[in-house]
């Protein structure tokens, strides 16, 4: 007999008080998910995908790597087994997964998409394999199905500069969701490897219909295209940083490095990281023109395994945390732009938890008054966003900032089926809080702390972007 799914009503919640918070003023809220990596056109189009294994196991780079540390072939990972096959390994995964998140996720998704209560193990799998696939056929299980049921109002998409945004206008004309994109120039200051970066100017100059001769073209391209992305709802960037770079004064020429480039030499890494600091500067100031937020992912080591890379490609299973130094350049970058009041609402995400305390006191630094919570400390992301990652990150912000301007949630993920961890960020949230009222460290105020709570989940994003 199978093992029953032990995500109850009260999952994560230790007391009554944090019960009452959850079911009563977090549970029903809508989603707003402003930072994720869906595809535009499979919601533009309603998408149906053909298995559970397509909407789940694709592109699920956690999913991957858990699988290969179990010792399952790549066959069964990225290769070429068939959907059937890779659900099977997967099935034969997930006992394994136990005290990792992924054991926590599998069961809350299964169980709010499909209303599974068994746990998913080798025996079962064919079986919830059949039943979830056939869900998907259903009109109900398309991919705005799947966001419907999940109750998310916005979806905000990562889109790299050349995107013509063509499934985003096409959404547009739909009722309901809203689908908006993201502006993520990294490919546009990706210096790093010269060839590549030739190749990505010569895509940009053809979406312009021009071209670019010197660093000044190359700053009026990217201009042209946040314009176009704005006047196409765009009103987020986001950018992907081992830190954030920062040279004061005129310690090197823009000019002459893009010259270097366009000659197709390389750069030394100073010449790389002064180029970015440049770029960075320019795009920061474009972005508080058009009254957009802007998002810094910070501290990921990525590309670990070359060999992996040179046979799978980026973005397979083979980052991690990396322990760059982040206060310094970090302070005077926000400075510089602060300086000329040309700071923006701005999200910080910190991939090491060591980083914290750093990422939470910084930005209280650069709060004005203008704007509730105008610099964020961003939710626990990637490798943190789990329980402990998720409580270490709103300890640390509400020891030292204010965790009741905190914009909350979001899923960072290619997933369709990943919104139940907004769930499991409301649940979190709602124990840590109750446990403090339990502990006597909070007063047992129920409308009061259910407001923070319904703030954090919901309403703070929803004043905090200009959507």
């Amino acid at each position: 007999m199978a093992i029953k799914n032990f995500i109850h009503e009260d999952f994560l919640l230790q007391t009554s008080f944090a019960s009452r918070l959850y079911h009563d003023y977090a549970k029903d809220l809508p989603i707003i998910d402003y930072h994720n990596h869906l595809s535009p056109s499979k919601i533009a189009e309603d998408y149906k995908f053909e298995n559970i294994s397509q909407v789940w196991l694709y592109g699920d780079h956690y999913k991957w790597r858990a699988m290969r540390t179990l010792g399952i072939a790549e066959k069964y990972i990225t290769g070429k087994a068939s959907d059937s096959e890779k659900f099977m390994k997967w099935g034969e995964t997930v006992p394994y997964t136990v005290r990792n998140p992924l054991y926590h996720w599998t069961h809350l998704e299964l169980k709010r998409y499909f209303n599974i209560d068994d746990l998913l193990d080798q025996n079962n799998a064919e079986e919830i394999y059949n039943t979830c696939s056939e869900h998907l056929q259903s009109p109900d299980y398309s991919t705005l199905g799947l966001l419907e049921k999940m109750k998310v109002e916005v979806v905000c998409t990562t889109d790299d500069p050349l995107d013509t945004l063509e499934y985003h206008k096409k959404a547009s004309k739909n009722d309901g969701l809203k689908l908006m994109p993201a502006f993520r120039p990294d490919k546009a200051y990706a210096v790093e490897n010269t060839t590549a970066f030739l190749e990505y100017l010569g895509k940009l100059e053809g979406v312009i219909n021009a071209p670019i001769h010197s660093y000044p073209d190359l700053l009026d391209a990217l201009e042209s295209r946040i314009n176009y992305f704005h006047e196409n709802g765009c009103r987020l960037a986001d950018h992907g940083l081992d830190y954030l770079p920062f040279y004061k004064g005129e310690s090197f020429n823009a000019s002459k490095i893009f010259s270097t480039l366009k000659n197709g030499v390389s750069l030394n890494l100073d010449e790389i990281a002064y180029f970015k600091s440049d770029m960075l500067k320019f795009l920061s100031k474009c972005y508080h023109k058009k009254g957009w937020v802007q998002q810094f992912h910070l501290g990921a080591l990525r590309n670990n395994n070359q060999r992996m890379l040179q046979q799978l490609g980026p973005d397979t299973g083979f980052d991690s945390i990396g322990d760059f130094s982040q206060a310094n350049s970090l302070s005077n970058f926000l400075d510089y732009l602060d300086s000329t009041d040309e700071l923006c609402r701005t999200i910080i995400y910190n991939l090491n938890p060591a980083d914290n305390e750093v990422i939470a006191a910084m930005i209280g630094n650069f709060n004005d008054g203008s704007v509730k919570g105008k610099i964020q400390f961003g939710s626990a992301w990637w490798f943190l966003d789990q329980k402990d990652g998720m409580e270490k990150q709103l300890n640390s912000l509400s020891n030292i900032g204010l965790l009741s301007c905190f914009v909350g949630m979001l899923t960072d993920s290619r997933s369709f089926l990943s919104f139940p961890r907004h769930e499991y960020f409301r649940r979190v949230l709602c124990n840590l809080i109750g446990n403090d009222v339990a502990n006597g460290e909070l007063p047992e105020d129920e409308k009061w702390l259910g407001k923070i709570v319904s703030d954090i989940c919901y309403h703070n994003a929803k004043a905090y972007f200009p959507f």
